[in-house]
């Protein structure tokens, strides 16, 4: 059995809540560099500069990305082999993000009830999702979830008969509905199978995978690549005003499912996907 303190989870949560909005990932770095040589049209060539221009600028004077520094979402994936010692461990998650929010004086838009509409003031509380795995180390991945692409979300629930191309052509028909409401170019995340709710998780998830990392599933991979061709014929390009780089990746997972459904959820993300990965 190993130990891991809270306090580590706090700073580590804390760390990536204000790194993942201040500067872009590795991976979501290269994919906007590739962009900018694929793009063909001159407007969305412009763009995708202006955009890259941004994101340097956030980068050397520490502020943030987007005004929309988003809502934190964290998977927090825990060795059943590890004891988390000194405090709670949604506590301490929770208090990780209530730290960035406040230290990395970032933007804070939760409010406490959905209908109410209170401003909790510290950008908390996260939604936090949990899986026991095996090992004795922690997991913590952190996004930061703008809802200008959040809003463009959307769920089906399929008819099996509907098949491969039923599911097709409900994530391209999101994207194509979406249009420039998600910051294009965007990422898209898709969870297929399930119930309703393991979808839009699995969709949620899908945007953490490092980009240009395709499923180890042949036919998945295959529609991951078809997918991400067929968006980009859509022309809706950079910053929704024509180009042909509207997506910079499209993400799928897939789970077992019941006989009469066929659950599609794809998460919209913006060209900026914030998101990191710490092993404690």
């Amino acid at each position: 059995m190993r130990t891991v303190q809270a306090e580590d989870i706090t700073n580590a949560v804390k760390e990536m809540c204000i790194s993942v909005n201040y500067q872009l990932s590795d991976d979501m770095k290269s994919c906007m560099d590739q962009a900018v040589h694929k793009e063909k049209s001159a407007l969305g060539k412009q763009i995708l500069g202006q955009l890259e221009e941004n994101l340097n600028i956030a980068r050397e004077d520490r502020i943030p990305i987007c005004q929309d520094t988003g809502m934190a979402v964290v998977f927090a994936d825990i060795g059943q082999d590890v004891h988390i010692e000194g405090g709670y461990v949604e506590e301490a998650i929770q208090e990780g993000v209530r730290r960035g929010y406040q230290e990395g004086y970032l933007r804070k838009s939760v409010v406490e009830d959905p209908l109410i509409r209170r401003n909790t003031g510290d950008n908390t509380p996260a939604v936090v999702y949990y899986s026991i795995v095996p090992g004795d180390q922690v997991k913590l991945t952190v996004t930061a979830k703008g809802f200008g692409s959040e809003n463009m979300s959307r769920i089906y629930m399929l008819k099996p008969a509907q098949g491969i191309e039923g599911v097709k052509e409900a994530i391209v028909r999101t994207v194509e509905e979406a249009g420039p409401n998600s910051c294009p170019p965007v990422y898209v995340g898709v969870g297929i199978g399930g119930t309703f709710e393991k979808a839009a998780v699995m969709a949620k998830r899908a945007l953490t995978r490092p980009a240009g990392q395709h499923s180890e599933i042949p036919y998945v991979r295959e529609m991951e690549e078809e997918l991400l061709e067929r968006i980009n014929r859509l022309g809706i390009g950079p910053g929704g005003l024509g180009g042909t780089v509207t997506a910079l990746g499209v993400n799928i997972n897939v789970y077992a499912t019941h006989i009469a459904g066929l659950p599609v959820a794809v998460n919209m993300c913006c060209h900026v996907n914030r998101h990191a990965v710490r092993v404690l």
